[in-house]
């Protein structure tokens, strides 16, 4: 007789955009959640990232040389895999065979995947190399523009079993889009609200933030025209912020050339404009950033125009360590408790007065923004969710 294993198979999460950017602690800080969450349901998580070589070897292997140290330091089990440049343009492949692997083996990721799940995060792996695994989950972060690139090419929807969104508004997004080609399931942004703990409120002049990149070299046209969704168009309709609450600062955290003269065009607005490489290089560096606000402020294009019930991954960091934030809404504010520690705005006057309820009402909006992380975007609680009952 055949007994039958209690143990769950693993789970693999595919990314194919932390090792490349060993800089962006908020960026490596988003599959980090799932692993992370992995862990405290006590199933067996790996990091799987494909990172592609970028011509220079010394760059490279600062990568790889990052990346290791990072699922040292988490404790993580791992298989980077460094692809070779593809010599011929076309659909782009990920072939076990070709990569150079570190971390687990390739021998052992092929025993293994039959029988796990893939979480793959951005369509960061592709074909034949998902091909290997029992079950397929699609996760995308992007909704507006995976929807719309869906309609235009492979974006994985012939290698995937399931689809999952961070849109709560799949199924209402602007009729402007394609309609979606697949059953798209949603779920909140994860956190791990045991690796984000609240903190106390910072001391000195309060100071609302946010972290980004300001331009957007994106390009997709919706309703036959192309337009502007970069943080810089968004943020135009609240240039006047800072001056109208004088008694915060306002900070923008965004990559932006020492000689862009865009530094001084939002310094003369009030803003402060600060360097995100120098201040979030690393995950841990990025949630004391966070923690050391007392709210965000930020402004969505693309996702709030669309209707797509998007939420950041950001926001849900800055909810899980009790800091309130103050944003656009995008449809996802009907899933939220009523008291979420989330402030929607729509126009500069709101905006003000958002600020001021922030500076007046902190630690009530404090409480509510931890307990929404808790309820809604705790990774235990959406991981669960997506893997379902296995």
């Amino acid at each position: 007789m055949t007994v039958k294993s209690l143990t769950p198979p693993p789970v693999f999460v595919g990314c194919g955009f932390a090792a490349k950017y060993p800089e962006g602690g908020g960026n490596f800080s988003v599959p980090l959640q799932y692993l992370t969450g992995l862990k405290r349901m006590g199933r067996r998580g790996i990091w799987l990232e494909v990172l592609q070589e970028s011509g220079d070897p010394t760059k490279d292997a600062h990568c790889i040389r990052v990346f290791r140290r990072r699922m040292a330091f988490y404790g993580l089990e791992y298989c980077l895999l460094l692809r070779p440049t593809q010599r011929k343009e076309g659909v782009e492949e990920h072939h076990l065979d070709q990569m150079h692997v570190f971390g687990m083996s390739a021998a052992t990721l092929k025993e293994l995947a039959p029988h796990s799940k893939l979480i793959n995060l951005s369509y960061s792996l592709k074909p034949p190399l998902t091909n290997l695994f029992g079950r397929r989950l699609l996760c995308s972060l992007d909704p507006t523009e995976v929807l719309f690139w869906m309609d235009q090419m492979e974006m994985g929807q012939s290698c995937h079993d399931e689809f999952w969104s961070v849109g709560l508004c799949m199924d209402a997004i602007d009729p402007r889009l394609p309609k979606p080609i697949v059953k798209w399931n949603s779920y909140f942004p994860l956190v791990d609200t045991e690796l984000l703990k609240p903190q106390p409120k910072p001391e000195g002049k309060p100071r609302f933030t946010t972290i980004g990149q300001w331009y957007w070299d994106g390009m997709i046209m919706i309703g036959g025209e192309y337009r502007d969704y970069s943080k810089q168009a968004a943020f135009a309709p609240y240039m006047g912020l800072p001056k109208r609450v004088s008694d915060a600062n306002f900070e923008l955290a965004m990559n932006l050339n020492p000689d862009d003269p865009e530094r001084e065009r939002l310094r003369s607005l009030g803003w402060r404009v600060v360097t995100p490489h120098a201040l979030t290089r690393t995950p841990e560096a990025y949630y004391r950033y966070l923690a050391g606000a007392t709210a965000e402020f930020t402004a969505v294009k693309l996702e709030a125009l669309m209707g797509s019930g998007w939420l950041s991954d950001r926001a849900a960091a800055f909810l899980a360590l009790g800091r309130p934030v103050v944003t656009e809404p995008t449809g996802a504010e009907r899933f939220l408790p009523e008291e979420s520690g989330m402030l929607f705005v729509r126009s500069l006057e709101e905006a003000v007065e958002a600020s001021r309820q922030v500076l007046c009402d902190w630690d009530r909006l404090s409480q509510s923004a931890r307990s929404t992380a808790v309820e809604c975007f705790d990774s235990i609680r959406n991981l669960r969710l997506i893997l379902g009952a296995s």
